[in-house]
């Protein structure tokens, strides 16, 4: 599509049509109004369309079968396509874009769930065009979010004449009037700064997610440069840009093993890890999403071997304690257990729970110089659910006499939860120190220093197999500290420095080795809005 020599005005005549069927569509929908849309029943609105085309009869016979909403949304969807943002183009784009939101909206006055009798025209339209044009399309959105077209400020203000011939009166007053109306939107597009919101990159990422999560899109089938893309999400600006992280690596394996493959995965990991340390301050369905996306990293092998090669020099925003010369991995499981932590007190939301413990068990087998802080709050997450099972089983014994049958259904229920959280962080520990004990002397320092802990469950049916390996261990180590006894306390470091020799000497006699396998996220796009996922603030 040619848009050589055409004038401003055009584009603006172009763009203030667009906004006003926006609007009138807008009214049709969100008062459920229904419409009959059709070329079959009326020649002339096919003539005036044909005025592009050089032989109405072919053109006729081409779009007899078509109706307004695929004609509409072809031609929308051409333009987005073809037509590259400019000064001139940007108000129709941004029309356009915003056009396509209005007129995909219909999904909302549907249930959580598609039905046989859902009527989305306008959506199904869209994806019903050529898989070229829609993988066009796609492109083109996904450089409006990672260019960032910036308001023009010659397009805030509108000219007084559209062109030397058209000098109205009526034009004049209008022109006064819009610039007078629009004069603080120009005073904020001219002071702008530069990391400022562009409405073109928010409209397309809304449209983008749209299509992704109404079918399956052509995102899976489309191969970019990433690099600009990857610059973009190490900030993670807000949850529509999280929301498009997560589709892309659940739906894009070539963007998955960019990410996979880069050497600095720090620099996305951090914004991550950042985002879930201030849980209070984000929703809980960005906090899902975040964690989701952990879980998707750590189902591959490499990645998990790299985050403990990567050493941060400080993490600056952790305020509870210092972390200094801390691998990216030991700050991953920091983050991890404390968001199960925040979730146990907060939230309270059993996904979020098996999501985190998921991505630690898939990390577990090649942890390596796990820190010390981050070997003592993983011990501590066992005690965190010790103590939240005892709770209920308190309520039960109470309820047995005072309490109502189905609440004790209900606690008794949680509690079976708690129980099934305690044998996965057991499973954590006894991975650690199945496949990777020699090089985490501080894990088993961890659960020397507190011992007691794992005693309730020794002989309890759903851990005893678990324990088995645990108790190998202590056994073992504490026959080496008992062989170097000393007169008066050990200090730490005296501790420590057996356990590292020892370490060394370690051959795994007795452990029984559990299966090694990898949780996998079985969420699909769209997944979010189903009610099992809505997450109470």
């Amino acid at each position: 599509m040619s848009t050589s020599g055409v004038p401003p005005w055009v584009y603006e005549k172009a763009a203030n049509a667009v906004y006003i069927r926006s609007v009138f569509l807008k009214h049709l929908i969100e008062n459920d109004i229904q419409l009959y849309l059709s070329l079959n029943d009326n020649e002339a609105i096919l003539k005036d369309v044909w005025e592009c085309y050089s032989d109405f009869s072919t053109f006729k016979n081409f779009y007899t079968d078509e109706t307004i909403e695929s004609l509409v949304m072809q031609n929308v969807l051409n333009f987005i396509a073809s037509v590259e943002v400019s000064p001139n183009t940007f108000l129709l784009h941004l029309e356009l874009l915003n056009f396509m939101i209005i007129a995909m909206s219909t999904q909302l006055l549907c249930g959580p769930s598609p039905g046989p009798n859902d009527m989305n025209s306008f959506l199904d339209a869209a994806m019903a065009q050529d898989s070229s044009l829609v993988g066009s399309v796609v492109r083109k959105l996904l450089l409006n979010f990672i260019t960032r077209h910036s308001v023009p400020f010659n397009r805030t203000t509108y000219s007084i004449f559209y062109d030397g011939s058209q000098s109205s009166v009526l034009q004049r007053v209008g022109s006064a009037a819009a610039n007078i109306v629009l004069l603080p939107f120009s005073y904020l597009a001219s002071s702008r700064c530069e990391g400022s919101r562009s409405p073109i990159a928010d409209s397309s990422l809304h449209v983008l997610l749209v299509l992704i999560h109404y079918h399956k899109c052509a995102i899976q089938q489309e191969f970019l440069d990433f690099l600009p893309l990857w610059t973009f999400f190490i900030s993670l600006a807000d949850e529509a840009a999280v929301l498009l992280l997560y589709s892309l690596l659940q739906g894009n394996s070539a963007f998955l093993e960019y990410v996979l493959v880069r050497t600095d995965v720090d620099t996305l990991l951090m914004p991550i890890l950042e985002a879930l340390y201030n849980a209070p301050r984000k929703t809980a369905n960005q906090i899902y999403m975040l964690l989701i996306i952990l879980l998707i990293l750590s189902q591959d092998s490499s990645f998990n071997a790299s985050i403990y090669k990567l050493i941060l020099t400080g993490v600056p925003w952790y305020k509870e304690r210092l972390l200094h010369q801390t691998s990216l991995g030991s700050l991953m499981v920091i983050i991890l257990i404390r968001t199960v932590q925040y979730n146990l007190s907060k939230l309270r939301d059993v996904y979020l729970h098996t999501t985190c413990l998921a991505t630690l068990a898939n990390m577990a087998p090649h942890v390596h110089r796990l820190s010390a802080y981050a070997s003592q709050r993983l011990v501590s997450l066992l005690i965190c659910f010790h103590a939240n099972r005892k709770d209920n089983k308190l309520h039960i014994a109470k309820g047995n006499a005072i309490e109502a049958n189905n609440l004790i259904e209900d606690v008794s229920t949680e509690l079976h939860i708690y129980t099934d959280f305690l044998r996965l962080v057991l499973e954590i520990i006894n991975a650690i120190l199945t496949y990777a004990l020699p090089r985490n002397p501080e894990v088993v320092y961890a659960i020397m220093h507190r011992q007691e802990v794992f005693q309730p469950y020794k002989n309890h049916p759903r851990f005893s197999e678990l324990l088995e390996n645990i108790y190998t261990v202590l056994d073992f180590f504490n026959s080496r500290m008992d062989a170097q006894r000393v007169d008066g306390d050990w200090s730490v470091n005296e501790v420590l420095q057996v356990i590292i020799v020892n370490c060394r000497s370690w051959r795994g006699d007795g452990m029984k080795r559990p299966e090694n396998g990898v949780v996998e996220s079985t969420l699909q796009n769209g997944d979010f809005d189903r009610p099992e996922y809505q997450l109470d603030p």
